[in-house]
């Protein structure tokens, strides 16, 4: 599947770092290097605007090497890019570690994943079926 990129930048597009990988790398586009402190969180920019088909949605992830080394994650666990945003993309970024950290121009910063979207009609009823679980969550089924 093609999708339409506008790059307003002179890092390279986003790119899949294996023949394997789900998630195309994203770049910070940004002039001077950003100090993120301890739970601060910052918009940061990839100078990359695309064009997706409808029924598809652009997955914005957390590298999990920043997460589990530096403490950098999504402030919003999974960013959505609509089919109808043409806006350049950013990611909210948030430091949950007790050290600065740095970011440079071009690091990879997250992964955008491309994924096919259904489009639901809600039905609105007076109960649901049974099963099993029935209403059982958070833990319900022990450790």
């Amino acid at each position: 599947m093609k999708i339409k990129i506008v790059k307003k930048s002179k890092l390279p597009l986003p790119k899949y770092k294996t023949d394997g990988a789900s998630g195309l790398d994203l770049y910070a586009d940004i002039e001077d290097k950003i100090v993120l402190k301890p739970m601060e969180r910052k918009l940061i920019p990839t100078g990359i605007h695309i064009s997706l088909p409808e029924g598809y949605e652009a997955q914005i992830r957390a590298r999990s090497g920043l997460a589990i080394n530096h403490g950098i994650g999504l402030v919003n666990g999974i960013g959505t890019i609509d089919s109808d945003y043409r806006g350049e993309i950013k990611v909210i970024l948030i430091n949950w570690s007790s050290g600065e950290f740095i970011i440079n121009r071009g690091d990879r910063i997250a992964q955008m994943v491309i994924t096919k979207i259904v489009n639901v009609q809600l039905d609105e009823v007076e109960s649901l079926d049974d099963t099993q679980r029935g209403e059982g969550g958070f833990g319900h089924t022990g450790m």
